[in-house]
Formats: structure tokens, C-alpha cells, sequence
């Protein structure tokens, strides 16, 4: 059904949840591979960098994906991880809408709470503009 899928990750709560059933829908179809993306918001690097004194950034990254790297190992699915930068939102929907996914995954709250408030969810702004089927978990 979904040969390539594309996950949005960023290690908050929602994010894990959406990976769990990322997976499970991803082992239905063989050979499906699922892209799993972290985008990088400049915006917010120089308080990842504090709030992660003395490790080397990328590390950092890394460290919140390991767990959803392991559920992926697990699985069995082919899957790849890719770190972009820019505004999440824009950044998932570009990425997504050149690359022809079947399908999208994210979870429906990210790590930047305030911004949610403010400027919409990242999760929104995917559903809107992306030219792929979205799914959202909550």
C-alpha cells in the first residue's frame, strides 16, 4: 500500500508514538522503506547547543532518535535517517513534496510548545500544504 513514507521526527512524545505506528504500518507492505527526517530549526540551535554544553550538537540529535532508530531497527523495515535545516514546517512539506512520498507521519504535538501557540503546529502546516496523505497521531 505505502512503499515510501516519510516520518517527521523531532523526540517529543507524540513524535515516539507516531514512530511506533510508522513502523507497524510500514511492516504490512514489503519493501516499504520509511525516510525518517529531524529538521534542525535555526531558530532554536544556539539553545540546543546550552542546553547540550559540552556535547557536540549533532550527537545531541541523535541521542533523541536513538530510541525511535532502535524501534526501527527492530522492525525489520528499511528506513534512513536525514537532518535537515530550516522552519519544521516548510521544511517537511518542501522535502516531502520533491521527494514523492505515498504517505507522511508525524505526531500531532512537537517539542516547541509556544510555538504551536503562536505561529500554528508544525503537524498543521504539514496537512495543509503537502501534496501527500498525512497522518497525524496524537
Amino acid at each position: 500500500m505505502f512503499k515510501k513514507i516519510l516520518y517527521a521526527a523531532d523526540g517529543s512524545e507524540h513524535s515516539l508514538r507516531a514512530g511506533e505506528k510508522v513502523f507497524e504500518l510500514a511492516r504490512l507492505t514489503p519493501q516499504t522503506k520509511v525516510d525518517i527526517i529531524y529538521v534542525v530549526d535555526p531558530k532554536h540551535s544556539k539553545d540546543e547547543v546550552l542546553n547540550n554544553w559540552g556535547k557536540d550538537a549533532e550527537d545531541a540529535r541523535k541521542e533523541k532518535l536513538a530510541f525511535i532508530v532502535q524501534k526501527a531497527k527492530k522492525s525489520g523495515v528499511e528506513f534512513e535517517v536525514i537532518f535537515l535545516n530550516g522552519d519544521p514546517g516548510p521544511t517537511i512539506v518542501d522535502y516531502a513534496n520533491k521527494n514523492n512520498y505515498d504517505l507522511i507521519v508525524l505526531g500531532s504535538r512537537g517539542l516547541n510548545k509556544f510555538q504551536e501557540m503562536v505561529l500554528g503546529s508544525v503537524s498543521h502546516k504539514v496537512a495543509k500544504r503537502a501534496m501527500s496523505p498525512v497522518l497525524i497521531i496524537k
